[in-house]
């Protein structure tokens, strides 16, 4: 019983000293300087969100791109560097290097993928489709829907009035 309290107290000791000081291991560090695209790919137009990271969060860093309009301060936010930008309607079609430059001088880099701008002329062809179109099939379908959940409720009543008779 000694021996495990003592295994206890030391187990306690090690955990709330820190263990890693005790065990002569370091504390994992991440990646301090980065830029985050949110989407990283969208059509011309549309707004991409910037997170990003600097060694020191507090002050505001610089994200230029040949993408955007000129360059996109980033500021504080949440523990990150944060901003939304609005790629320009008629920015072409083409994969775009992101910079972030922070106030120390240190630099990241990612890529933003800018895609045509498409609107389809008709829905996708997926089948029967015949329910989207012009004519009479709609009014056959919905007719079709209606006799169908008529008959459902009459088949319910049916049920519900035999089971009444069993008992």
């Amino acid at each position: 019983m000694r021996r495990l309290t003592a295994t206890a107290a030391a187990c306690a000791a090690l955990t709330l000293t820190g263990g890693w000081v005790a065990l002569g291991a370091a504390p994992a560090h991440a990646a301090a300087v980065f830029v985050e695209l949110n989407p990283s790919t969208v059509p011309a137009g549309d707004q991409v969100g910037l997170r990003a990271s600097c060694e020191d969060n507090l002050a505001a860093a610089t994200v230029t791109s040949a993408a955007f309009d000129g360059p996109v301060t980033v500021r504080p936010r949440y523990g990150f560097l944060t901003a939304t930008v609005t790629v320009p309607a008629g920015t072409r079609a083409d994969d775009y290097r992101v910079r972030l430059r922070c106030a120390d001088g240190e630099q990241a880099t990612a890529t933003l993928h800018v895609v045509a701008r498409d609107r389809p002329a008709r829905g996708p062809a997926t089948g029967f489709g015949g329910s989207a179109g012009p004519g009479a099939l709609p009014g056959v379908l919905v007719a079709g829907g209606l006799a169908a959940m008529a008959g459902g409720g009459v088949l319910g009543a049916v049920s519900l009035r035999r089971r009444r008779r069993a008992f």
